[in-house]
């Protein structure tokens, strides 16, 4: 196999110089889930999901933990300080875990997915988001 094959995986890349936490949300067969944390160094990428995507929608959030900027959006969903799996999406304080908003990633059904963050984009949003082309 040749290394221009392409990927099947939803990737992020921390375009900034600052280490990154990532915690991801989706819809299993079972209800929602969320899992993180991926740190990811400053001008590198991680894979969060392995293989031909699942779902249509992801989401995104992200700490600079340098810095304590965020990348964030409107969807909420749990969160802990320490590395997680959560199931559910509701009652995250009652639960013990902290709510805060996660970014939507419409995947129009493409098996893989990238998202890069960057620290000041020109379209005013934070995060860049986009599929992979065809072979």
């Amino acid at each position: 196999m040749g290394t221009s094959q392409a990927r099947a995986d939803f990737r992020v890349c921390n375009a900034t110089q600052n280490l990154v936490g990532v915690g991801i949300g989706y819809r299993a067969k079972a209800g929602w889930v969320t899992e993180g944390w991926w740190h990811i160094d400053g001008s590198s990428c991680k894979t969060l999901i392995e293989g031909p995507l699942s779902s249509r929608f992801y989401y995104l959030y992200a700490e600079d933990a340098e810095r304590g900027g965020r990348w964030d959006g409107p969807i909420t969903m749990c969160v802990a300080e320490k590395e997680f799996k959560i199931a559910g999406v509701t009652d995250c304080v009652a639960r013990g875990f902290q709510r805060v908003g996660f970014q939507e990633y419409d995947t129009a059904e493409q098996a893989s997915w990238m998202v890069q963050l960057t620290d000041q984009p020109a379209d005013g949003a934070n995060a860049a988001a986009n599929g992979a082309s065809p072979p």
